[in-house]
């Protein structure tokens, strides 16, 4: 080398043979022309040539001189690097250029050469390749790394190499640019951080996005070299993440896009950087926690990342973030469960947990976003999410925004129709959603017409796609239908009841709007319009819009006809489309493309347009019946029992034979039912005989040839067919022919005739059918009426016990064991009420005697005769008949008027009965009729009875049926301003004096001052005034207080010189003031008006008489707690059951017909109401074997809170004021254990409903001490008044809910009636809890009359009720639905025991 350096001083440049001088004398073409013979000669040239490279050292030390490095022409300065790049590598590892600054000069030309490489399309781009393939390969930057300025070199190759990239690059030159740069990273001693940047630069999003090549190289060089740089880039991470040394670097800002992009290049470029973002998700600062949180989203959501399983600290610090102080912080880790469960189906159970307690939060956006990555994930794949998150979407459909109710609704009906209607993932997951399509109909429940009007779409959309044809919708239909819960039946039932109401009211706006105006007109139509205005969303602006509807029917016929067509009864579903197109088009504007106006027009022609029914689908849908009777249908690949869904189908034309009954008018529809009414199943039939009265009202003239048949077959079922089946032949003649007088009298006279005692068993259908008959032909058969009647219904039926009954301890037996003479005997009660119901006038007196006879039957405990023979369900059976018997006539004004008040409280003392079968079906009747504004306003007071039930599920229906009858009066009055003249009847607020009145004669309420008997008092009247109190409206808190201080200025009008009477009369009345202003804080205010009290209960205020004694014991005082009450929380009572007319007659006075919007079209809450379970499909077994145990048997577990024997509050005296929270003193030592047991045991005792907890506390017993143990053999006096004292359940089954069509059920005939126990009171130690149930079997029921009996030997139980601070502890968040249906819905149980629900509702007591 020594040698090759003499050489070099000597000066002389030696060029390859056939090359002259290079120099700048000579042209710039012949310049390039000899260095293209030079690079020729150095591309062949090897590192063994030394005599070459000592030849030619002078020309390459020339070669670098100023004057090639910086010549203008590229040509030259590309050849020129092409043979810098060759003289690199012949002489490595040795360059010839020794001067630092000379090397540096060179390697900043060559890489200004490389520049070139980013035309691809030049002619001499393989040069370029050429010069980047040589120093590539020899790795030639390698030498700079002895410079001082090697990183300037270096950077400003990464920067060239990364600006000339581009998609027109071959892989070769990808690969060379990789090979080029890994080296310097590999083989150097360390990367700056300007190099570094200038790598990762290219990651940044920006950049990225601009030149996706320029990604790739950055990408694969970080893969390559990915050992060797890790530790600069955590350096970099750990100078800005921990130390926040922003200045290192201008991609400080960019940090966590630059994790991410490593993360997906290669995870082992980031092990010792993610230990440092667990450090940054507990930052302080918010934006910081949101934009790691992002980040990680992304990374743990990858699709095949693995960074929750190698990282799970990290993982669980990010969990964490879920429950995050910060709303953008949660809300980003909820929008990342989709990804993170579509794409990491193990992490579901992780994400369960967080994803329940965020789909509870606060912020709305949060719950929303909750259900949409949820449903997001469902919808690709079901088996991605587990049950417990799609109840979690099911919960958010109660959720109290708007906004998060329709994203769950939406979503669970996506995935209903893929999933179940479309089976897109087999049967199996078809299962696993089935409960959707009845959660879904639940919703109808809801009073926001909002939500109704939701279910309708989804309905027509998702559950019964209305785009189906014809024969298809309804197979979906009747299988959707023979599928369905009870529940979601009553729903679907309602909501085509409403949609119909809507369309006749429609139809009606459309008459009206026919005639000429006047000033009736206008009011007419402004009361047409309001009905509908409540029948769409937002009535505040609807009202408006549906005004400017009735408008344009006035001014344009086609749109007119186009309504009238589609509202007319006989509208084809294919017409109904057209009309709606038109309609739509013709009120459409392009121009205004936001029509509020439209969308409302849309809304209603959405709820009237017949888009499944019509009679093409009637046709199909007996066809599809038909199917299943002949055995040809698919029921059985449906998943339905053909029983089930032939039943189920026949129910579906009944409800569609109410709210469609044109549709069923064709020769085949009434053949094929027909065929239905000589089937053996007796449902079958029934509903075929109900189809039939709703369609038949031209059958005689149109089809004659139906009539000839059907007739005969109408006249042997009235005469011999079952009991219902007689009914419904009955109104079938009524309702079809015209000449019915003819038929009826064909019936009654061979019935009248054949009665008979002695078969009892062939007794019960003629008294049905003569029971109808007389009903719907009273004057026909007046004189043979009254004389059945008398001779043979009372004295031969009902005043004789024929056969004796069965000696059993229950009290209710399933109606296959009731005996055929006491089946007889309720049909007997049915046939003189039915009897005077048709009469309608008591001018012969008859309905005082009936009346006489219905309380004596309540007196006698249902044993008439006294002669006791009958057995225990017997008895209870017909205390039932005669309970409701009074109520049927309650509902008449000519009978109500001769109801004594006596009479009045016997009859409401039922609902105290001690049977829980008797209660419930008593319960239900009542509600029903009160419901159709049929029975007084002093009826309502009754519920107040049920304060003290001892099952929970009894009392909770009785307040969602005060809700629910307050909610109805109040929204009839505002709907009918006109009755006001009627407020007594009506207001809501008159009840208070009703229910004073009747806790006054309450047999219970024995001694004045007992503190124990007034809190019962106290309990009763919370119970419907803390529902009457919810809503101060018109200032009512004043006008109850005046209303109470004007009953204390009177004196009881059924015993006023009964000074006794009197003074419980005013003791009540502190009692309800002492309410009054306990709960309210405006009860002071003037009264907005001066209340009226009824006549009969008191009497007129003596002017010089001023009641201000205060009759209340000072202990009293401690027990009514201050605070607002809590508003009514039920969205509806009960369900009601589908009515023919959907109209809802008054009694009083016989107002108008109540609209749809007050009452049909609110249906009840499932999941809240145990309520409307039909006695005739109830069965309870809960008054088995129930009875007082001796002494030695006192550990057994008692319902109630126990309460020991007046003589011990006499000797003991109460304790020192009780604890915050209405807790009874404790008056025996011996209960001391289970004094507070609630407290202990709350955790795995019962837990009560929302409603229970906002109320004082309820016990099982009212007033009177239990009997001694003697009591137990001692006979009781049965003519004694009262009420008999409830037996408390003792096994727990499920019951079934059934609607009733029509009043006049049987009420006697209650089929499976189970019980539903666990609906306790009071708090029992421990120890008894483990008593099994069959410990009580052979017990003897209690036979006092009132309310259900406790333990002998309990003392005084301490109250349950709580603090108000305690109850504001366990308010619902914020988010939830007011309403307790809820934590039904949760355990999706409308009809599961009480003890599952309480398990889905239990809150922490606090």
């Amino acid at each position: 080398m020594a040698h090759s350096k003499n050489r070099a001083t000597d000066g002389k440049i030696t060029y390859p043979p056939g090359v002259k001088e290079i120099s700048d004398k000579i042209s710039k073409e012949e310049m390039v022309r000899r260095l293209k013979m030079v690079v020729k000669t150095f591309m062949d040239m090897d590192q063994d040539s030394e005599e070459e490279k000592e030849l030619y050292l002078n020309l390459a030390l020339h070669l670098a001189s100023d004057f090639f490095l910086k010549h203008p022409d590229k040509d030259v300065r590309l050849l020129v690097a092409c043979c810098l790049a060759d003289i690199f590598r012949i002489y490595a590892p040795e360059a010839p250029y020794t001067s630092p600054d000379k090397l540096k000069d060179i390697f900043m030309f060559i890489t200004r050469q490389l520049k070139g490489l980013e035309d691809t399309k030049s002619a001499q781009f393989n040069r370029y390749f050429y010069l980047l393939e040589n120093i590539a390969w020899v790795k030639s930057y390698n030498i700079c790394f002895e410079l001082e300025d090697s990183n300037e070199i270096f950077t400003q190759l990464y920067r060239t190499l990364f600006q000339v990239i581009n998609n027109g690059h071959n892989q070769k030159v990808h690969m060379h640019m990789v090979d080029l740069m890994s080296s310097i990273v590999c083989e150097g001693d360390s990367v700056s951080q300007e190099l570094l940047d200038t790598v990762l630069v290219n990651l940044v999003p920006a950049h990225k996005n601009l030149n996706k090549q320029a990604y790739d190289l950055a990408k694969a060089l970080l893969k390559r070299t990915a050992q060797a740089i890790e530790p600069y880039i955590t350096n970099f991470f750990n100078q800005v993440l921990m130390l926040g040394k922003t200045s290192v670097s201008d991609l400080s800002e960019h940090v966590f896009d630059l994790i991410l992009e490593l993360y997906n290049i290669d995870s082992h470029l980031l092990l010792s950087v993610l230990p440092q973002l667990e450090f940054k998700l507990k930052s302080n600062d918010n934006d910081e926690r949101l934009q790691v949180v992002k980040l990680l989203a992304k990374m743990f959501g990858a699709k095949d990342s693995e960074l929750a399983s190698q990282n799970k600290p990290l993982w669980q610090c990010y969990l964490g973030r879920f429950n995050d102080i910060h709303v953008p912080v949660r809300l980003e880790c909820v929008k990342f469960a989709s990804h993170c469960l579509m794409n990491h189906p193990d992490l579901a159970k992780d994400l369960t947990e967080y994803l329940k307690v965020r789909s509870h939060d606060p912020e709305e956006a949060i719950r929303h976003d909750v259900i949409v990555s949820i449903v997001t994930a469902s919808k690709k794949d079901l088996s991605l999410v587990n049950d417990h998150l799609l109840n979690f979407v099911r919960e958010r459909t109660l959720d109290k925004r708007w906004r998060v109710r329709k994203e769950a609704m939406m979503g669970l009906a996506q995935i209903y129709k893929k999933y179940a209607l479309q089976a897109e993932a087999g049967k199996e997951a078809a299962k696993q959603i089935s409960w959707i399509k009845d959660k879904l109909l639940h919703i109808y429940y809801q009073n926001s017409i909002d939500d109704r009007l939701l279910v309708e779409r989804i309905f027509a959309q998702y559950l019964v796609p209305h785009n189906l044809e014809t024969a298809e919708r309804m197979k979906c239909l009747y299988y959707l239908y023979a599928t369905l819960d009870g529940n979601a039946v009553k729903a679907l039932n309602e909501m085509w009841k409403c949609q119909n109401m809507l369309r006749h009211h429609v139809k009606d706006l459309l008459d009206l709007v026919k005639q000429p105006k006047s000033d009736s007109y206008n009011k007419a139509v402004f009361a047409k319009v309001m009905v509908i205005t409540r029948n769409l969303p937002d009535p505040g602006k609807t009202q408006d819009f549906v005004k400017k509807l009735a408008q344009v029917l006035e001014e344009d016929d086609k749109i007119r006809k186009q309504l009238d067509t589609l509202v007319s009864p006989a509208c084809s579903c294919k017409q109904a489309e057209v009309c709606v197109k038109e309609i739509t088009k013709k009120l459409g504007s392009p121009k205004q493309p936001s029509n509020p106006f439209l969308e409302m027009v849309k809304f209603l022609l959405e709820r009237i347009a017949p888009v499944h029914i019509d009679t093409e689908s009637i046709s199909a849908l007996i066809k599809q019946v038909n199917k299943s009777i002949e055995g040809t249908a698919d029921d059985e690949d449906e998943g339905v029992p053909t029983e089930q869904a032939i039943r189920a189908g026949l129910e579906l034309l009944k409800v569609l034979s109410f709210t469609h009954p044109v549709s069923f008018h064709s020769a085949e529809t009434f053949e094929s039912l027909l065929g239905c009414l000589k089937m053996d199943d007796e449902k079958v039939a029934e509903a075929a005989l109900q189809i039939f009265k709703n369609t038949g009202s031209k059958l005689e003239e149109s089809f004659p040839h139906i009539k000839s048949v059907l007739l005969p077959v109408l006249q042997h079922k009235a005469k011999k067919g079952p009991p219902r089946q007689a009914k419904y032949a009955i109104h079938c003649i009524h309702a079809m022919f015209s000449n019915r007088d003819t038929h009826f009298a064909q019936i009654f006279e061979p019935l009248h005739k054949s009665l008979d005692t002695e078969n009892m068993e062939q007794l019960i259908t003629p008294l049905t059918t003569l029971g109808h008959l007389a009903m719907l032909a009273p004057e026909q058969f007046a004189a043979p009426l009254k004389s059945l009647v008398a001779s043979f219904i009372v004295k031969d039926l009902l005043m004789n016990d024929r056969i004796p009954g069965k000696k059993t301890t229950k009290l209710w037996v399933p109606d296959d064991e009731v005996s055929p003479e006491t089946l007889a005997k309720i049909q007997g009660i049915k046939l003189m009420v039915r009897w005077l119901l048709g009469v309608k006038n008591n001018q012969s007196k008859s309905g005082n005697s009936t009346l006489r006879m219905l309380t004596a039957i309540l007196s006698s405990d249902g044993d008439l005769t006294e002669q006791g023979k009958m057995g225990k369900p017997d008895m209870s059976r017909l205390r039932l008949a005669a309970g409701c018997a009074i109520l049927r006539l309650a509902q008449e004004p000519c009978y109500h008027e001769i109801i004594t008040l006596e009479q009045y409280q016997l009859c409401a003392l039922v609902i105290n009965d001690e049977c829980y079968q008797v209660r419930q079906g008593f319960a239900q009747k009542l509600h029903k009729g009160l419901c159709r504004l049929r029975l007084p306003l002093e009826y309502l007071a009754v519920f107040t009875l049920c304060a003290k039930d001892p099952v929970k599920e009894r009392r909770a229906h009785a307040r969602q049926c005060l809700v629910k009858n307050i909610n109805l009066r109040r929204e009839y009055l505002k709907q009918h301003a006109a009755v006001s003249e009627k407020l007594i009847s009506l207001l809501p607020e008159y009840v208070v004096p009703y229910a004073i009145h009747l806790l006054v004669h309450d047999p219970d309420y024995v001694k004045v001052q007992d503190i124990e008997q007034l809190k019962d008092i106290k309990e009763a009247l919370w119970f419907v005034l803390e529902i009457l109190m919810a809503k101060n409206e018109n200032n009512s808190h004043a006008f109850i207080r005046k209303m109470i201080e004007n009953i204390k200025q009177t004196k009881d009008g059924q015993c006023p010189d009964d000074l006794k009477i009197n003074e419980k009369l005013y003791t009540v009345c502190d009692v309800a003031m002492n309410i009054v202003m306990s709960k309210s804080t405006t009860y002071s205010l003037e009264s907005p008006k001066d209340p009226v009290l009824p006549a009969r209960y008191f009497t007129q205020p003596d002017k010089n008489f001023s009641n201000t004694k205060n009759y209340l014991p000072p202990e009293m005082k401690s027990f009514f707690t201050p605070g607002k009450p809590k508003a009514a929380n039920v969205l509806g009572a009960v369900n009601k059951p589908l009515s023919a007319t959907g109209k809802l007659q008054t009694k009083l006075s016989r107002m108008e017909t109540i609209s749809n919007a007050s009452s049909n079209s609110n249906p009840s809450s499932p999941g809240r109401s145990k309520g409307r379970l039909d006695t005739a499909d109830l069965d309870h077994s809960e008054n088995e074997d129930i009875s007082m145990k001796s002494p030695s048997e006192t550990e057994k577990p008692s319902r109630g809170r126990k309460r020991g024997a007046a003589s011990n509050q006499d000797d003991k005296g109460l304790e020192s004021k009780p604890k915050r929270g209405r807790k009874k003193a404790n008056t025996s030592t011996d209960d001391t254990e289970d004094q507070w047991g609630e407290d202990s045991s709350m955790a795995e005792t019962t837990l009560e409903t929302e409603d229970e907890q906002n109320s004082p506390p309820k016990r099982g017993r009212r007033g009177r001490p239990p009997k001694s143990a003697a009591a137990k053999d001692e006979t009781p006096n049965k003519g004694r008044r009262g009420r008999k004292k409830a037996a408390p359940p003792a096994e727990e089954e499920n019951e079934e809910e059934q609607e009733d069509e029509e009043e006049d059920d049987d009420d006697g005939g209650s089929e499976n009636m189970e019980v539903k126990p666990k609906g306790r009171r009071g708090r029992k130690p421990r120890v008894e809890a483990s008593v099994t149930p069959s410990d009580s079997v052979e017990s003897t029921p209690q036979k006092r009359r009132g309310r259900p009996p406790k333990s002998q030997t309990a003392a005084k139980k301490a109250s349950a009720g709580r603090s108000k601070a305690a109850a504001n502890q366990e308010e619902e968040s914020e988010e939830e639905m007011d309403t307790a249906l809820q934590s039904d819905e949760e355990e999706e149980s409308i009809d599961s025991s009480p003890k599952v629900r309480r398990k889905a509702g239990r809150r922490e007591r606090r």
